[in-house]
């Protein structure tokens, strides 16, 4: 479909140098420019339609002709940013020209690109593990922890344990006290409440909200807070979650030492903090199917950001099918 420039209609070669010698644009920016409206070219050639001539009917069928040579929404979007750009320029032109020259455009009233859009992007499905995949790197933490009961293998049980049973951001739970405390240097961003076995943090847009710790999360993080409540260098902090010098835990350290869990587990995957988030969403959804009591314990302000999770939940119960009907593979060859 690529055409050489001077193949191309005199109107795009003028298009191209002046985006060149004016806009100055990069070499790559040009090429794809010039590749986009070659196809525009193409396109109004197989239909017999004039280049000046094409309207938006056109553009539409065209749009369509690319979607169904499964080029993606990106590559589309570009290709009609690029015709766009051509149309508007032709208007504008025409507009400057001296009006005893005649028009260039005899037929074009409008844009014909205006109001095309491409398809929707389809929204990537977040990672999530599987519950035994979730709960084999849990196991892995815990039985760290119970054999070298230090400092880090407890608090890292305690982290993991917490995230997976209730779905928080990693900024939430760094910002987790040992106790709620508010004075001029210093307020609280999140705490447990130890005996209701619930944890309050700040999540986006400066909202609080409270969720449900489970038994087995609580009991390591009560094994933590003794622990933690026997170092000497975290006497004087109130973060619940602290570094190995007493320090509040940082983004980067939880991160690494996730990763390297989830590697000692054997996990086939890059696992991260949001990772578990996005485990404990699934798998909540596919034991109570409550939408929305997701959707508040996640803290999302919409409820179209916690849909995307029925996906994953569609996928477990296909997987499921596949393993367990007697007829799911009936035909594979």
């Amino acid at each position: 479909m690529s055409q050489a420039l001077a193949d191309l209609h005199p109107l795009v070669q003028e298009y191209l140098q002046e985006l060149h010698v004016l806009r100055q644009l990069s070499p790559h920016t040009l090429k794809a420019y010039r590749m986009d409206l070659s196809k525009l070219q193409t396109f109004a050639a197989e239909d017999s339609v004039e280049l000046l001539k094409v309207s938006n009917a056109h553009v539409r069928r065209w749009a369509g002709r690319l979607h169904s040579k499964d080029k993606s929404s990106r590559t589309i979007a570009r290709a009609l940013s690029a015709w766009r750009g051509w149309y508007h320029w032709l208007t504008e032109k025409d507009a400057r020209r001296d009006a005893q020259a005649g028009r260039i455009i005899q037929n074009l009233v409008a844009n014909p690109v205006d109001d095309v859009k491409a398809p929707k992007r389809l929204k990537s499905l977040p990672k999530a593990l599987s519950v035994e995949q979730a709960l084999s790197l849990i196991n892995q933490a815990i039985e760290e922890a119970s054999k070298k009961q230090d400092l880090e293998t407890v608090r890292d049980a305690a982290i993991i344990d917490l995230l997976y049973s209730s779905g928080l951001r990693l900024s939430e739970l760094l910002g987790i006290d040992v106790m709620p405390s508010k004075d001029r240097q210093h307020e609280s961003a999140g705490w447990l409440d130890w005996d209701a076995a619930e944890v309050t943090v700040l999540g986006k847009g400066g909202k609080r909200r409270t969720v449900p710790v489970g038994a087995p999360a609580m009991q390591s993080l009560r094994e933590w807070r003794t622990l933690r409540a026997q170092a000497e260098q975290t006497k004087e902090v109130n973060a619940l979650f602290v570094s190995a010098s007493g320090a509040r835990l940082s983004a980067r350290t939880v991160q690494a030492r996730l990763r390297t869990l989830a590697m000692r587990a054997g996990l086939p995957t890059h696992v991260h903090p949001h990772m578990m988030r996005h485990s404990f969403a699934s798998h909540v959804l596919q034991s109570s199917q409550d939408l929305r009591a997701v959707q508040e314990m996640l803290g999302h302000a919409s409820i179209s950001s916690t849909q995307i999770y029925t996906s994953l939940d569609f996928q477990h119960l296909a997987q499921a099918y596949d393993k367990a009907h007697p007829r799911a593979k009936a035909g594979k060859g």
